[in-house]
């Protein structure tokens, strides 16, 4: 299937994505504030730059897109053209995600993943992560 757009075009559409403070973050953010619970963004020290950390409990929460991390979800499917591209791009986030949680636990954080398809019902999602905080 060949894609609606030029490639200039689409390259564009690309540049725009954001990787921080993305609307599923912002609504898992607002939320948990709401809630009492206060964190830090993005901590570079840590495997992965979590998206939230709360260091005092030892927890970091990443929120995933479901494309861009290929989850196995009706968002996260690969797109039909330049899959020769688009494979291995989604396997390498895989692959790179898997390793920052396998450190992050071998430096004694737990670790807690949140997918955007799971914040189409933010109430259920968010009791999720404030059991884990919790727990």
């Amino acid at each position: 299937m060949a894609d609606r757009v030029t490639p200039e075009r689409r390259s564009f559409i690309m540049s725009k994505v954001g990787q921080k403070n993305t609307a599923p973050e912002m609504t898992l953010r607002r939320a948990l504030h709401a809630r009492g619970f206060r964190y830090r963004l993005h901590r570079r020290d840590l495997p992965g730059a979590p998206d939230l950390v709360f260091p005092s409990r030892q927890k970091v929460v990443f929120v995933h897109g479901c494309f861009w991390h290929g989850h196995d979800c009706r968002w996260g499917r690969a797109p039909k053209s330049r899959g020769e591209y688009w494979l291995p791009k989604i396997e390498a986030n895989r692959v790179r995600d898997n390793l920052a949680l396998t450190k992050l636990s071998d430096m004694g954080w737990q670790t807690f993943v949140v997918w955007q398809c799971e914040l189409r019902d933010p109430e259920a999602a968010i009791q999720r992560v404030v059991a884990f905080l919790n727990d």
